[in-house]
């Protein structure tokens, strides 16, 4: 399932899951990339602290995937969290605060090349990722976390969709900025 102009081609990706059969499937869909793999906590550990990929994908459980998306924040790689189990609310905030780019079902792994490309694109371009996500998913988180789901936590999602809005601007207006793009910044 590729498509002209990718993101995703010849990028380096990280895929930690401790199902085989979910490692075969990444490494099929995102065939025009190089995808490393890791089925374990201290596999995947290891290859993030000895190289830098372009994208990690990471299970949240089986393979200690919060303290995954730790370690690769602090080296800079970007990390989508991939999840069947725990599809709720509280690891979607937990995913967000700790900074992942994205958090996807296992039930849109099939369109995981082309959810990817849509992010990178983004992400490339500057543009908040996870309103492209919501816009993209979000009836099937209000599906899948019932009527009012945000409701527990008002104030983070209040804060959290204005952010998204307010960080595109300043990102735009920077990159605009004669004074900084004068300095090579």
């Amino acid at each position: 399932m590729t498509q002209t102009g990718s993101f995703l081609k010849d990028k380096h990706i990280l895929a930690v899951d401790d199902e085989w059969d979910v490692i075969e499937t990444i490494q099929e869909i995102l065939d025009e990339a190089k995808v490393d793999i890791a089925q374990d906590y201290e596999t995947a550990s290891e290859k993030i602290h000895q190289t830098q990929y372009d994208l990690a994908i990471l299970d949240i459980m089986g393979v200690n995937g919060i303290k995954l998306l730790e370690e690769c924040v602090k080296r800079d790689i970007p990390a989508v969290m991939l999840t069947a189990n725990s599809l709720n609310p509280e690891s979607l905030m937990q995913s967000i605060k700790k900074g992942a780019i994205s958090y996807l079902s296992k039930e849109h792994l099939s369109e995981l090349d082309s959810l990817l490309n849509e992010l990178l694109g983004e992400k490339n371009q500057g543009k908040p990722v996870w309103k492209l996500l919501f816009e993209k998913l979000g009836n099937h988180f209000n599906q899948r976390f019932g009527k009012g789901w945000k409701d527990d936590n008002k104030d983070f999602w209040n804060d959290f969709e204005k952010n998204w809005e307010v960080s595109r601007g300043i990102q735009e207006r920077l990159l605009h900025d004669k004074n900084i793009i004068d300095k090579g910044i």
